[in-house]
């Protein structure tokens, strides 16, 4: 157990949809593994009573909170509403992480012991020392894929900007404009990413062990990573215009 010191006070904001296998066994590991971080949940109306075991949960913690949302809009805002809560409560560092325990909150202090000298820091798969546990080859060669395209596409020097498990500074959400991100889906993590960045901000990837979910049905389909890729080649082209539109700039003059 570790616990993390001179960063403030400590929020992770974990979106729930459909998690009642999981909620109780992941909050109680994340209290369990860091006891000075505090929990928000963000519930998303789920039908099973995931909602309801929050407030059990939160009933009997007062480090755990609960935020219920009426409809299911997607991951992104699903985080926006927590991160506008986290700051509206004056907390330092604000984190995400999945319900599904693919996130493993005892590797949550690696994570914030990088951000002593970073703005935003991610647990990354695909690091040396990064891995997956219970992956077809297909999955992984498709992240893999994918991270390879945003890096080359948006230029973003990090190996694995999809990733969910991310620790950030108070200070970088209020310097990239949540109030202008309109992503909602799982392409949420690299516009942030790619925020954060522009905004010349510093981003550290940790190896992480990113374990497949065991209980309940995974969020991530076809039709969602091919928004994603859809998404991120827009940005992309977008991004490359900008810079051409530069270089023809300066060679006019």
């Amino acid at each position: 157990m570790s616990e993390p010191h001179d960063l403030g006070r400590i929020v992770m904001v974990v979106p729930t949809y459909n998690e009642a296998e999981n909620l109780d066994w992941i909050v109680a590991r994340l209290r369990a593994a860091q006891p000075a971080v505090d929990v928000l949940v963000v519930d998303d109306g789920s039908p099973d009573g995931t909602g309801q075991i929050a407030d059990r949960l939160a009933a009997a913690d007062s480090h755990v909170s609960v935020v219920h949302r009426t409809e299911k809009a997607g991951l992104g805002a699903a985080y926006l509403h927590g991160f506008g809560v986290a700051l509206d409560r004056g907390y330092d560092v604000v984190g995400e992480m999945d319900a599904d325990g693919s996130h493993q909150p005892e590797q949550l202090h690696l994570l914030l012991d990088a951000l002593h000298d970073a703005d935003l820091v991610i647990g990354s798969r695909w690091v040396p020392g990064g891995s997956v546990v219970n992956w077809p080859r297909s999955r992984e060669l498709l992240s893999r894929g994918g991270n390879l395209y945003v890096r080359l596409l948006l230029g973003l020097p990090v190996r694995d900007a999809t990733a969910g498990f991310r620790v950030f500074r108070r200070t970088a959400l209020e310097a990239v404009d949540l109030g202008s991100v309109r992503s909602a889906g799982y392409v949420f993590q690299t516009d942030l990413t790619h925020r954060v960045l522009s905004a010349g901000l510093r981003v550290r990837e940790v190896p992480i062990e990113f374990v497949e979910r065991e209980r309940g049905d995974s969020k991530m389909s076809r039709a969602v990573a091919t928004e994603s890729l859809r998404r991120i080649t827009a940005w992309g082209l977008r991004e490359r215009r900008r810079q051409l539109s530069r270089i023809w700039g300066r060679n006019d003059r």
